[in-house]
């Protein structure tokens, strides 16, 4: 087996207008955003089929770090190289980084009836754009009665089990059970590009233990290395991304008094109003700093440092998981974890998506007239976003 790494089959262009698009459409947290790549990337532009997609959102969220922009950090890499694994990250991530710094600079809080009613019209969206994706995958990924099996155990697990852990012990249960199955099969279609060498991933590793380590010891010396380090950990620490990362934000900065309570919870109220990662919120965070650096170079700090950890074990990953996924044992692994995976969309479209976004019938209909438009009309995700947020607002002067 060659350790070069493969030719790309993309150009960074495409890579990063896709994923603007992307960037100020996807609203409602990862798993939503899972939802809008797979529409987006593999219903429409065939860029990957349903098997690789699966395998790809598995294996990220079993590493730390923010799963849905891993996922599209790799689908960048592996469409166009290193640039396009850079270019799906700047047009992912910018919009809501500064979208939320203006907001940090100026004071500004999304508080009014307006926005509070987009807000709950982009909540609503978020149900049609993951009933979606589980729908679709489920088709695909479990078709007979042992995998459909894997994925309502899964969601039992997370029943018990909630969180970080949860899915992570969902996915491993699941990879067994495919083991156990094993009815798996090589396809070449089903191989993706991975330019990425071993000696790379190594590189990789170390460079993450290196800061992880060394950061620390470089805290004391001034306010910036300390603000790199507080995010740096936090990004290292937290599996399966999003909302997990709060608590861990907030024992970095609201705890050492670097950030008040009030100026935190404004901050995560403005995140859930724009696209993109939740953990564009770090730039919320380091732009209100009661301390310097704050302000831009804050924010660009604190962004930097808690996507990094999550992209660096990902790259080391990725070279291992490509050729480790050529086997029949590893495939029929991954069957059995795509049907956990199935399973835990599944569980995140009752909670917490269903049980934040629908209050009542009316937020029902709204949400099935999303799902309708989206799945019988095959309307672009982003009419559907701008017509849920009117819906929202509808809805807002209604009540």
């Amino acid at each position: 087996m060659s350790d070069s790494p493969q030719q790309s089959v993309g150009n960074v262009f495409e890579v990063f207008r896709v994923f603007l698009k992307l960037g100020l459409t996807s609203f409602g947290g990862p798993i939503a955003h899972l939802g809008y790549f797979r529409d987006e990337l593999v219903t429409r532009r065939k860029w990957l089929n349903e098997s690789a997609y699966a395998d790809l959102v598995a294996l990220c969220q079993f590493l730390p770090g923010p799963a849905s922009s891993q996922v599209g950090f790799a689908l960048g890499l592996m469409r166009a190289g290193w640039g396009g694994a850079f270019a799906a990250f700047l047009a992912f991530t910018l919009p809501s980084a500064l979208i939320l710094l203006v907001l940090a600079m100026t004071a500004t809080r999304l508080d009014s009836p307006l926005a509070l009613g987009i807000l709950h019209g982009l909540k609503i969206v978020a149900v049609a754009i993951v009933a979606q994706a589980v729908w679709g995958m489920a088709k695909n990924l479990c078709p007979d009665k042992e995998r459909a099996t894997i994925a309502v155990l899964a969601v039992l697990l997370l029943a018990w089990v909630p969180g970080a852990i949860g899915m992570m012990a969902a996915i491993l249960l699941g990879a067994i059970a495919g083991l156990v199955l094993r009815n798996g099969h090589v396809s070449a279609r089903d191989l993706l590009p991975v330019p990425i060498s071993r000696k790379a991933g190594l590189t990789a590793f170390a460079l993450f233990a290196v800061l992880l380590i060394g950061l620390p010891i470089l805290a004391g010396q001034a306010q910036g290395w300390a603000l790199a380090d507080s995010f740096y950990r936090a990004g290292s620490l937290v599996f399966g991304g999003g909302h997990v990362v709060l608590p861990l934000l907030q024992a970095e900065t609201v705890t050492p008094g670097w950030v008040s309570e009030n100026a935190f919870l404004a901050g995560y109220g403005a995140a859930q109003a724009v696209p993109g990662p939740l953990f564009t919120f770090a730039a919320w965070l380091g732009a209100v700093m009661g301390q310097e650096p704050n302000g831009v170079a804050g924010a660009t700090i604190a962004l930097v440092a808690l996507f990094l950890p999550g992209f660096l074990i990902l790259v080391g990953a990725l070279p291992f998981w490509g050729q480790l996924r050529r086997t029949t044992w590893a495939q029929s692994s991954m069957q059995g974890a795509n049907a956990a995976v199935v399973g835990i969309l599944g569980a995140a479209l009752y909670s917490p998506v269903i049980t934040s976004a629908i209050g009542g019938m009316p937020d029902f209909a709204l949400a099935l007239i999303c799902y309708v438009a989206l799945t019988a009309w095959n309307a672009p995700p982003w009419v559907v976003v701008l017509m849920a947020g009117a819906g929202g607002v509808a809805l807002g002067l209604m009540a």
